[in-house]
């Protein structure tokens, strides 16, 4: 089976960091998919976003998680985010501590051209 590079050179990732409320981890989790696999999530519909996110929990810190999605426009990203924290307000954002619910954005300026990874799946 041929490997798949994580993101695709010339995209741009978002990487939330942030720590939920503790011992209601699972429940932002619940909410979290709620929201994220409703119809009432914009981010899904944008044609901006390449790769849709997986959110990560931290191996040491079970409080601490991650968002990760690939996207080729990151303003299209930051106006829809902009919606969702002003006038959509998702349940599960009250659960992470202080609020902050903002992502740092990555260039990604390199993956594994499909060629070197045909060949090394042999």
């Amino acid at each position: 089976m041929a490997q798949e590079p994580l993101a695709t050179s010339g995209n741009y990732l978002h990487i939330y960091d942030f720590h939920v409320v503790p011992g209601r981890e699972d429940e932002f989790i619940r909410l979290f998919e709620e929201f994220d696999y409703s119809d009432g999530n914009p981010m899904h519909k944008s044609a901006a976003q390449v790769k849709d996110g997986v959110l990560c929990r931290d191996t040491e810190d079970p409080s601490r998680f991650y968002l990760i999605a690939e996207w080729a426009d990151i303003e299209e990203h930051a106006r829809i985010r902009k919606i969702l924290a002003n006038e959509i307000k998702p349940e599960f954002i009250k659960l992470i501590q202080g609020g902050k619910f903002v992502p740092k954005y990555v260039k990604v300026v390199s993956s594994t051209p499909d060629e070197i990874l045909k060949r090394a799946a042999g």
